[in-house]
């Protein structure tokens, strides 16, 4: 008689507890991550794996297969010529980018100094960054594509509606469409040039966007009206 093969028991904090559930679904080690970088659209898994230095091709497989599960990803193939198969967030995982947005801003402290033994790549910078763009976007009326320039890459931010709203992560009311790209724009509207540690400062809130361009640590190229609200003008 064959043995029947126990499946594993999901990890959870058994507490009827809005926190402890959304732990119990994005609280093992990497998935925010994960999560952060299909913020920036569908990602094959090879490239998931490239710009999560550190992670193993096990963990990667499994938190990929839990989220999943937990209907927070989804993946799909490709149509030909690429045929490639992608990992990307559904609503309800696009939906924590309000999180990491906080997180982030939480943990921008802890980046003063620069470690030897970090990785870094130049769209980790950018949900940070993505809410200071949209209110200045959003206090003039412009909208459009924002590509951002550092010394260690390039990405691009997307302005629709108006400012970031924790209260409305999926868009809905038209006030959050506020979404990122990693590598260059097609055709943007305003390109900004600084280096990590301003966008950093920026994205900290350490650091107002317009006395970054007044003090020259930051040059904003174009002359659209989305440029112009980024320069202040």
């Amino acid at each position: 008689m064959s043995r029947l093969r126990r499946m594993p028991r999901r990890r959870s904090y058994d507490q009827y507890c809005s926190a402890a559930r959304a732990l119990d679904a994005v609280g093992d080690r990497w998935t925010l991550l994960i999560v952060r970088e299909l913020l920036a659209g569908p990602r094959r898994y090879t490239d998931l794996h490239a710009d999560l230095p550190g992670v193993s091709t096990d963990v990667l497989a499994s938190r990929l297969k839990d989220m999943e599960r937990d209907e927070l990803a989804t993946r799909r193939k490709l149509p030909p010529p690429s045929a490639a198969v992608v990992y990307e967030l559904t609503e309800r995982g696009r939906g924590l980018l309000p999180v990491l947005t906080a997180l982030a801003r939480w943990g921008a402290p802890a980046l003063a100094e620069r470690r030897p033994t970090d990785a870094v790549r130049a769209h980790w910078f950018a949900v940070p960054l993505m809410p200071v763009l949209a209110a200045c976007g959003a206090g003039a009326g412009a909208e459009g594509v924002v590509e951002v320039r550092l010394d260690e890459g390039v990405f691009h931010v997307r302005l629709r509606g108006g400012p970031l709203d924790p209260s409305d992560p999926s868009g809905s009311s038209g006030s959050s469409g506020v979404t990122y790209g990693d590598g260059p724009a097609d055709a943007p509207d305003a390109c900004l040039v600084l280096d990590a540690d301003t966008c950093r400062a920026v994205g900290a809130g350490t650091l107002a966007l317009a006395d970054g361009v007044r003090d020259g640590r930051i040059e904003v190229a174009g002359d659209s009206p989305l440029a112009k609200a980024l320069r202040g003008v």
